[in-house]
């Protein structure tokens, strides 16, 4: 397997966590930058040691992987992301494996740094109350706007994606629903809660006419030019209104979905209707959410 050979075995396995694993898009993204770093290691590591002729996988032993492994750590990179990038190759090799384009699987025993989980930084919700009082006090579709959006979050812990995802067909006020698509696609629906509700409801009746460019806009939250507000957009906003505000916690849309599954532990929320509200499809992702947002125990209670 040349390197064409193996830049191609490396889009057709993307292809196939994205048909038939059905990965969310920000995976994809991050298992092509990664691979494809490897790859231009595999090119300078040729062009610097002549070691490959030519640059073949079968070629490919535990010197090479490890050589790979001391770059990045000279290179400064954090253990985290190390073990992200050893753990792409290690995905694509044993993909690579199983369809026979190899023999065997280079780096099966490949060994990935000790990675030290950190709690998940989640703000109070005073602080919250801040944002939303005083960084989004005024009357202008802006202000208006920013207070359903972070209500709206903090409210239900959707993801910042699915937030600005939502289409204004999604939103069932009369019913008290929302309906969500998450990162694989699927599509769930959660209750609307009172807050949240009424934020959305002025928001669609006073701020959405104004940002309006069109009737034939579907998206639900609208920039300033009339188009869908993207998450980089509601990343701005968020971090710039914090400041304003004077909260001093780093305020974020990953920080409010914390915030929002500190409460819900707190609150002695059973596992597997958490992980129904946080759109996960594996019960063990929730299990290890509750473990780093310090409240496990609380995590194992049922309602009621």
């Amino acid at each position: 397997m040349e390197l064409d050979v193996l830049t191609r075995s490396v889009d057709d396995f993307l292809r196939h966590l994205a048909d038939e694993r059905r990965s969310a898009p920000n995976t994809l993204a991050a298992y092509h930058n990664d691979l494809s770093q490897f790859i231009k290691f595999l090119t300078d590591h040729e062009s610097v040691t002549g070691a490959m002729e030519p640059t073949s996988a079968e070629s490919i032993g535990s010197e090479v992987l490890t050589s790979f492994v001391f770059a990045l750590r000279e290179r400064g990179y954090a253990p985290s992301t190390i073990a992200r990038r050893i753990a792409a190759v290690k995905s694509f090799f044993s993909y690579a494996q199983s369809v026979g384009h190899l023999s065997a699987n280079p780096a099966a025993a490949l060994n990935s740094p000790r990675v030290t989980r950190t709690a998940r930084v989640a703000v109070s919700a005073r602080e919250i109350q801040v944002l939303l009082d005083v960084g989004c006090s005024g009357r202008s579709p802006d202000d208006i706007r920013n207070r359903a959006m972070f209500t709206l979050l903090y409210r239900t812990g959707l993801r910042v994606s699915e937030v600005v995802g939502l289409d204004v067909e999604d939103i069932d006020l009369g019913k008290a629903t929302l309906r969500s698509r998450g990162r694989t696609g699927r599509t769930r629906s959660l209750p609307l809660p009172p807050q949240a509700g009424e934020a959305v409801e002025a928001y669609l009746a006073e701020a959405r006419p104004a940002l309006a460019r069109g009737e034939n806009q579907r998206a639900l939250f609208l920039n300033g030019r009339g188009g869908r507000l993207t998450r980089q957009g509601f990343w701005l906003i968020i971090t710039t209104r914090a400041r304003r505000s004077g909260v001093r916690s780093p305020m974020s849309p990953h920080a409010l979905r914390n915030s929002f599954v500190r409460e819900r532990l707190e609150e002695g929320t059973a596992l597997s209707d958490l992980k129904e509200m946080l759109g996960h499809l594996s019960i063990s992702t929730t299990r290890a959410y509750a473990r780093s947002n310090g409240a496990p125990g609380r995590a194992q209670r049922p309602n009621g």
